[in-house]
This record gives C-alpha cells, structure tokens and sequence, in this order.
C-alpha cells in the first residue's frame, strides 16, 4: 500500500520516480516508504507519457525490440507491471490498491492539474491520525 502511496505522493509534488522497481524503495524506522534512486528523478510534467502503440505486423509484433520510437521523456505506464516481475504477491496487492498508476490517464490528468497550478493534498500520515474534516470535505488526497 505505502508503496504506491509514495509514488503517488512524489507525482503530486510534480516528480516522477523513473525507476521504480520495489529494490529502489525503503521503508524507514518510521513506517514511511522512501525513494532511494534520485538519479532517476524528473520533473513529471516533463514526461511524455504514451500508450504502447499496437503492431501494425505480426513481423512488428514478434521483434525482440520495439517496433515503434521512443524519445528520451516517453514513459508507458502499462509496463509498469513489471516492476513486480518476481513477486505475484506485491503485483496482486498493488493493482488491487493502485492500479490506476497503469492508466495513461491518471498521469496525464495529474499533469494537467500540475500545470494549471492546482495543488494536491499529501499527508504524510494515514487517515485514522487526521482531524476529522468532516464529510463534506473536498480535499483531493493521496494517503490513506
């Protein structure tokens, strides 16, 4: 859970952990997962995230590389399924909580929102330490 918490989190603070397989993940004394790998670090609002394109050949579709470009910023959510490549159990559990970090449209959603100034609610503590707001609460979050 805390894992995709993190992810999320550095997304709503305009940073997109280029890798993220869970071995560039820590957890602290505290209980908070953490990012270790900063020389991947970039800004998301200059990812360009894409959709990998369909094999318009089944020559295309049977290459052992790609078949179609892919620029220095191109990021393809759908892969990131394989960062769990080894462990079915942590894959289950993250797609039950996080599978929209696999949509295209949940990072080009949040770019747009980055980019039109607005500014995501992140808490670094889960629901159940927070006041209460109320039900009528607003506040866009990314902790639970």
């Amino acid at each position: 859970e805390e894992y995709g918490n993190c992810i999320k989190q550095l997304a709503a603070a305009n940073i997109f952990p280029g890798d993220m397989p869970l071995k560039n993940f820590g957890v602290t004394r505290h209980g908070r997962v953490v990012f270790y790998d900063y020389d991947e670090i970039a800004t998301l609002t200059d990812c360009n995230f894409r959709h990998i394109p369909k094999a318009r050949t089944e020559e295309e579709e049977m290459q052992s590389g790609t078949w179609y470009t892919v620029g220095p910023d191109d990021i393809f959510p759908e892969e990131f399924r394989l960062f769990f490549s080894g462990n079915t159990k942590a894959r289950k559990m993250f797609e039950e909580i996080h599978s929209e970090l696999y949509s295209l449209d949940f990072w080009t959603e949040l770019q747009d929102k980055i980019r039109d100034g607005y500014v995501v609610d992140v808490f670094p503590y889960r629901r159940a330490k927070r006041f209460d707001r109320g039900k009528n609460s607003q506040l866009a979050v990314f902790a639970d």
